[in-house]
């Protein structure tokens, strides 16, 4: 997969190095030479440039991106300024960063409906939901186990959780699956997710469910992907 890497702070540097030892291309772009020399060994290409630069940024290979994350952490501005620009140029997939609750409210009204939050979410949490297609969220709790979210597989959607038979076939133990609602308290009519409980040999596995699991990351990866 083609990635690019908008801000090579401490955030976008950790997230887009371990992109690239996952095996994924990756342009990461600063406008600071410095960090572009640093990392130049790091990461597949580097490239010196203002990513607010309608020109320069029209210069990246953005319609060949499976995603383009804007890191930009210490100009507030110029990171809703570039965002702003991808959106313009109708980039299909962008992850926004969030560092204020302005921020929020402005991706918001850019329909922008990815974005991180660096002081929750780890560089290593994102590069995992970004390597593996369907993957929603992933927490390590050592170095090999791992929890994560990811929809259910198509191939799994009609099915009870007896029928998949997860951890006989992948050694995965399904902890419960969350759903999605449009109910909402606030009358804002906006999507929630609602975990159902401890699931059951006879829990059925609907369209757009999502499944929280625990395993080893090479087994639960191995589901997702069959």
């Amino acid at each position: 997969m083609k990635f690019i890497v908008l801000g090579l702070g401490n955030f976008g540097a950790s997230l887009a190095t371990r992109l690239t030892e996952m095996g994924h291309e990756v342009i990461g772009v600063d406008n600071s030479m410095k960090k572009v020399e640093r990392l130049k060994e790091k990461i597949t290409h580097t490239v010196c440039m203002n990513s607010t630069d309608e020109e320069a940024v029209s210069s990246l290979p953005l319609a060949d991106a499976d995603a383009v994350i804007v890191s930009i952490g210490e100009d507030e501005a110029a990171s809703l300024l570039t965002t702003a620009l991808l959106k313009q140029l109708k980039v299909k997939r962008i992850i926004g960063r969030v560092v204020s609750p302005l921020q929020k409210i402005v991706l918001d009204a850019m329909a922008i409906e990815e974005y991180i939050l660096p002081e929750e979410e780890s560089a290593e949490r994102l590069a995992m939901r970004l390597d593996t297609v369907g993957v929603i969220d992933s927490f390590k709790i050592s170095e090999r186990y791992s929890i994560v979210e990811a929809l259910v597989p198509e191939r799994f959607v009609g099915k009870t959780i007896g029928q998949a038979d997860f951890n006989n076939r992948y050694k995965v133990l399904v902890l419960t699956t969350i759903k999605s609602t449009s109910k909402s308290a606030d009358g804002t009519g906006r999507n929630l997710k609602e975990a159902t409980g401890v699931v059951k040999s006879n829990t059925l596995l609907e369209e757009k469910d999502i499944l929280v699991m625990f395993g080893e990351l090479m087994d639960i990866q191995r589901l997702i992907k069959a």
